[in-house]
């Protein structure tokens, strides 16, 4: 097959992880860019990488450039996506892929229009154990999903000037840990919930700080999600069964699970990938989507979260600078 020409848009914590994945899977990466070309500069020497744009936009543009990784702030996506798209560059988008459904649906409709990739860089839709855990749930054992439970809390100092309660950098919980906890939910889900109700505290900034979320779909299947900004709680998922319940720590990145048998209070343990290597998974699963098998893609999944993210905001009255109250 032919070899994938990886180009990285970001210098950031993450970008650092792919580079690292990809350098241990053996690829070499391309090209990297970054609004201070200093930063792309010292990026390319830790990484070996050959090119560095003066201009960040020419990765969009250079026809040796086959994927690109983009790592920049969530409400800078939908830029360079368009750009990157337009010119048939395959796209691997970290979460959240956009800032809403519209951007989301015209993103997904230049990929259809220039034939290329496009995916979330969701790591609960690549690890391993996932996809174990959806083979046991189809095989019956455990009967079907009734309700799911979800915890995701992270404490952070009242900065108000960091990306996490800054208005302007699309801030709040919703985008930047809201985005596990329904992909969670729905990958466990039959179908998309369609009935919503959620509460939220606002930060200072106006960012949602806290939330709890109620969601059923027309299968009668139920989930809650408990999000805060600043409240540690612990990254666990539980799915509740008619026969049994599986409980998932550290769910964004899991490697192991534990099922508990109602019936006679039996527990069985499945493990199934490495945290460590989550994006090597996510990577994987892009190049082989770019060679044409793309069942490892759950596009469709990104879009109903991103759909019931972007209706909660609306019932919530917030929007984010780059938008307009019609999203």
């Amino acid at each position: 097959m032919k070899n994938i020409n990886w180009a990285i848009l970001g210098t950031g914590v993450v970008a650092n992880e792919m580079a690292e994945a990809l350098s241990n899977a053996g690829k070499e990466i391309y090209a990297v860019g970054n609004r201070t070309h200093s930063k792309a500069v010292s990026f390319a020497k830790k990484y070996n990488i050959g090119k560095v744009y003066d201009d960040f936009h020419e990765m969009f543009s250079d026809p040796e450039v086959d994927v690109i990784y983009i790592t920049t702030p969530h409400n800078t996506h939908i830029e360079f996506m368009r750009e990157a798209l337009k010119n048939g560059k395959h796209l691997l988008t970290e979460k959240s892929i956009t800032l809403n459904s519209k951007e989301l649906n015209e993103a997904i409709r230049l990929a259809e229009e220039n034939h290329v990739v496009l995916a979330e860089a969701m790591t609960i839709f690549h690890m391993p154990v996932y996809r174990k855990l959806r083979e046991i749930l189809d095989s019956g054992r455990l009967g079907k999903v009734n309700m799911i439970t979800m915890n995701f809390g992270s404490f952070k100092d009242y900065d108000m000037s960091n990306r996490f309660f800054n208005r302007n950098l699309a801030g709040g919980a919703m985008l930047d840990i809201g985005v596990y906890a329904l992909s969670f939910i729905r990958w466990f889900m039959d179908a998309k919930p369609t009935r919503i109700l959620s509460q939220v505290k606002n930060a200072p900034t106006g960012v949602d700080e806290q939330a709890t979320i109620l969601l059923q779909n027309e299968e009668g299947q139920m989930a809650t999600a408990a999000l805060s900004l600043h409240s540690k709680q612990p990254k666990r998922g539980m799915v509740s069964c008619e026969k049994g319940y599986i409980e998932i720590m550290e769910y964004p990145r899991a490697w192991e699970a534990v099922i508990t048998y109602t019936e006679d209070g039996s527990t069985e343990k499945v493990e199934a990938g490495v945290h460590e290597e989550a994006l090597k998974y996510e990577m994987e699963d892009m190049e082989r989507a770019i060679h044409g098998d793309r069942s490892g893609i759950f596009l469709e999944y990104t879009k109903d979260v991103m759909d019931m993210m972007t209706e909660i905001r609306r019932t919530w009255g917030m929007y984010y600078p780059e938008e307009r109250e019609d999203t």
